[in-house]
């Protein structure tokens, strides 16, 4: 990779379009984020199972459809996909809150709606990954990952605050609106994007299978991007139990209102800010396989404190809370960018759909496994303990990075 230019990347109109695009549907999101765990626990009051279930069930189309999904983006232009999913994203979720009206929703409406949904952001989201080396230079890449990363977090301080609060006033299936229409904006902004994709046509006998089979061998056979794979799917394992219990930790065993959520939720936003505000500094500086390393021992740390927060909501409470967010934030602020640029970097553009897609996929498929057992260890063993169990996969997936070569990963490793 060059180095950086000194002009900034939102100077680029192309980039300027995707990174207004991405932070508006970032903000609708992040409301979704408090909105649906809400609406599982207080609304239709499910069990630690059933929130385990729906959360897998939103990552499911990564495991059916993934690798397929893959091969189909190295065939297209992807800014169409994109605007084609983010309508798609529009129209299911305002499902939910006309259902609420009608006096028809329930938890099998729910799930069903969230499957389309994940499915429909499958596809959207490896597009954006393999288009972003369309709309700016290699030597860009790093700096335009961490702008997304910043607007991310924005987006996840303040969409929480305002969606707790959106959910007290007005309940959380109206909250759902919010990203419905962030999606609408997204769809016209990126349909604006003037880029020229160009589509690498397969070989004439070049079979689906032997496509992905390609991207598998290029995403677990490269010295660093396969341990790097390796320890984000711990990761997503890790954070899949993490998030199914967090729901009913907080709202239920420490009593926290909906708009306390919200606030939790926008206090990693904070850290995420921090983080990916130092994310483009301290990969040139240090080399994304370090800086992903380190930076994934902050998870166990961070939510080892969340774990340790007493009941009763008072200010011993909210300190844990806040520390273990903030601190978890900051390391995906530090490390996601750097991790994204690096993949981007040292991949053929040829294999840039289906190596996002694999991987992303392999990722969401962990998770499913993940929330399950994340609602049956809440089950047998109770908030606590299962957070525990989180603390100790997050620490495994840090030192799958540190004793791999990956962590000598380096921006200079692209062919």
């Amino acid at each position: 990779m060059t180095a950086e230019p000194a002009r900034d990347v939102l100077r680029e109109p192309a980039f300027a379009r995707l990174w207004t695009a991405a932070t508006l549907s970032g903000l609708g999101s992040a409301v979704t984020t408090v909105a649906v765990p809400v609406l599982l626990v207080s609304v239709l009051d499910a069990t630690p199972v059933e929130l385990g279930v729906v959360n897998a069930v939103q990552v499911l189309p990564y495991l059916l459809f993934g690798l397929v999904v893959g091969v189909l983006l190295d065939r297209v232009r992807r800014r169409p996909v994109l605007v084609w999913a983010s309508v798609g994203r529009a129209v299911v979720l305002a499902v939910v809150p006309v259902a609420w009206w009608a006096g028809a929703l329930s938890l099998p409406l729910v799930t069903a709606t969230l499957f389309a949904f994940g499915l429909l952001s499958l596809v959207g989201t490896a597009a954006v990954q393999a288009f972003l080396p369309t709309v700016v230079a290699p030597g860009r890449v790093l700096p335009a990952n961490a702008r997304l990363d910043q607007s991310a977090a924005v987006a996840q301080t303040g969409g929480p605050a305002v969606g707790g609060a959106v959910v007290a006033l007005l309940g959380a299936p109206v909250a759902l609106l919010v990203d419905a229409v962030s999606y609408v904006v997204d769809a016209v902004l990126v349909g604006r994007i003037a880029v020229d994709e160009r589509v690498a046509a397969p070989a004439a006998r070049e079979r689906v299978r032997d496509q992905i089979a390609d991207g598998l061998r290029w995403a677990y056979r490269h010295r660093s991007l396969a341990p790097l794979a390796w320890s984000t799917h711990v990761w997503f394992f890790g954070n899949a139990v993490a998030l199914t219990v967090l729901p009913l930790f907080a709202l239920r065993e420490l009593g926290l209102s909906s708009l306390g959520y919200g606030l939790l939720l926008a206090g990693t936003g904070v850290g995420a800010l921090a983080g990916a505000s130092g994310a483009t500094r301290a990969g040139r500086a240090w080399g994304p396989g370090r800086v992903i390393g380190l930076a994934r021992l902050g998870y166990p740390v961070g939510w080892a404190a969340v774990a340790l927060a007493p009941a009763g909501a008072g200010a011993a409470t909210w300190s844990a809370l806040a520390a273990g967010a903030l601190l978890s934030g900051l390391a995906a602020g530090l490390e996601n960018a750097n991790e994204m640029a690096y993949r981007q970097v040292v991949t053929p553009a040829r294999l840039q759909g289906r190596t996002n897609a694999t991987l992303r996929s392999a990722n969401r498929a962990v998770a499913v496994v993940g929330a399950l057992v994340g609602g049956v260890v809440t089950t047998a063993w109770g908030t606590r303990p299962s957070l525990w169990l989180a603390v100790g996969v997050f620490l495994v997936a840090a030192l799958v990075v540190l004793v791999s070569p990956a962590r000598a990963a380096g921006y200079d490793d692209a062919p």
